[in-house]
């Protein structure tokens, strides 16, 4: 198998029977040790990398939901796509909305994002060269465009740009907090598409993330917040979701002609 695109699941989403003909990788990386899986989706050759259960080193049996958004290997993960080949990640993000027309159940493409993460590492560019990658588009448009045609062959109603707020966690965040983030312009909030979107950025992989609308968010939810909630309305919209999903990977383009093939061009000094 020779796959090119990559799906990373988040919450709700990290059972690898998603995909047929299953085979488990574990790679070891500079950064750590990361688990991914090859398999198939109808003809389309894929690889499904479980966000919160990739942690090679760790096992919850019964459990595929084990690492908080806060103590991800995120560098482990997008290097260990890198080495299996993987040109493009599509991702999933489970999101609490500040925005009174997206609502539960509905889609949303990430356009921006805002990053208010406190202790994640960020960068492969740690030592030796200094990279500033650019960001002015963080969501590759090439994913992006299928994505949203692929909603709309499935008639889901899918919001083409929203801008994403990512905190540390695993807590969720105060009705102050979402009240600030609210005024900055941010859309949806989440814990998790931070660093992530950046270092597939340095290692020069398309990226662009659909999110699922989980809750309204704190202090705009009528009542308390439940992780109970979010995974249930994950597991609602998993049908969906990976209707699209398979879409998507059948009508990316090839070969790529957006501009992240080339985001190292110029950045480092």
């Amino acid at each position: 198998m020779n796959p090119k695109v990559a799906v990373i699941g988040g919450t709700g989403i990290c059972d690898p029977s998603l995909l047929s003909n299953t085979q488990e990788h574990i790679l070891k990386t500079p950064y750590g040790t990361a688990k991914a899986y090859t398999g198939n989706w109808a003809d389309q050759e894929v690889v499904f990398l479980p966000r919160h259960s990739s942690a090679a080193n760790k096992e919850s049996p019964g459990k595929h939901h084990y690492v908080p958004p806060h103590k991800i290997n995120y560098r482990a993960n997008i290097w260990t796509l890198r080495t299996l080949g993987i040109e493009r990640v599509i991702a999933t993000s489970a999101t609490g909305s500040l925005n009174s027309t997206m609502r539960p159940g509905n889609l949303a493409l990430l356009t921006q994002f805002i990053d208010f993460t406190k202790s994640r590492p960020a960068t492969f560019y740690e030592e030796g060269a200094v990279c500033h990658i650019d960001m002015t588009e963080p969501y590759c448009p090439e994913i992006r465009k299928a994505l949203l045609a692929s909603a709309e062959d499935e008639g889901e109603s899918c919001f083409p740009s929203a801008t994403y707020v990512c905190t540390e966690g695993p807590r969720f965040e105060t009705p102050a907090e979402i009240r600030a983030y609210k005024m900055l312009g941010a859309d949806l909030v989440g814990m998790t598409n931070v660093p992530e979107v950046v270092l597939a950025r340095e290692l020069e992989i398309c990226y662009a993330s659909i999110a699922i609308v989980a809750n309204m968010a704190a202090g705009i939810a009528e009542e308390k917040l439940t992780a109970t909630e979010v995974e249930d309305m994950m597991k609602a919209m998993l049908p969906k979701l990976k209707s699209i999903l398979k879409r998507t990977v059948a009508r990316l383009p090839v070969p790529r002609n957006c501009a992240c093939k080339e985001a190292l061009r110029d950045s480092q000094v």
